[in-house]
C-alpha cells in the first residue's frame, strides 16, 4: 500500500480535475522542452509527448488509480480519483494533439521575441573602453 502512495504521489496531478492535469502536464512538457533546446536532452519532447501520455494512462495510470481503488487506502475518494484520470485519458485522447501544438504555440513566440531581442541587440554599436588622461592640455586618449 505504501509503495502505490508513493507512486500516486508522484502522478496525482493525473488524478485530478483536467485543468489540474493540465497545468502540470505543461510545466513538465516545458521543462523537458527547455532542456532539449538547452542541449541537456537529445530529445524533443513535441514529437513523442501525444502518444507518451496516453501509454503512460493506459499502463501506469490507470492501472495504478486502479490498485488504489482495489486496497482502498483512500476510501471513497478512490473510485473519484479512478474516475479523473480514465476522464483525462479520455480528454487527452480528444485534445491531446492540440494540447501540444498550443503548448508548442507559446514556445514559438516566445523564441520570436528572443530572436527580436537579439536582432536589435545586434544592430546596436559596440562600445569600446578607450581610455582618457587629464594632462596640462586638456584631457586626451591614452
Amino acid at each position: 500500500v505504501i509503495e502505490h502512495l508513493i507512486q500516486a504521489s508522484d502522478v496525482s496531478h493525473t488524478m485530478q480535475h483536467w485543468h489540474i492535469y493540465r497545468k502540470w502536464n505543461e510545466r513538465l512538457f516545458s521543462e523537458m522542452y527547455l532542456a532539449y533546446k538547452a542541449g541537456r536532452s537529445e530529445n524533443n519532447p513535441a514529437e513523442f509527448w501525444y502518444k507518451g501520455e496516453m501509454g503512460f494512462f493506459d499502463f501506469y495510470i490507470i492501472p495504478l488509480a486502479k490498485k488504489l481503488s482495489e486496497c482502498g487506502v483512500f476510501g471513497v475518494s478512490s473510485d473519484e480519483y479512478l474516475s479523473y484520470a480514465m476522464k483525462n485519458r479520455e480528454e487527452w485522447e480528444h485534445r491531446g494533439q492540440e494540447v501540444v501544438a498550443t503548448m508548442m504555440s507559446k514556445f514559438a513566440v516566445e523564441e520570436k521575441k528572443e530572436d527580436e531581442d537579439t536582432t536589435e541587440e545586434e544592430k546596436q554599436p559596440e562600445l569600446v573602453d578607450i581610455p582618457i588622461i587629464q594632462t596640462s592640455k586638456g584631457y586626451q586618449r591614452d
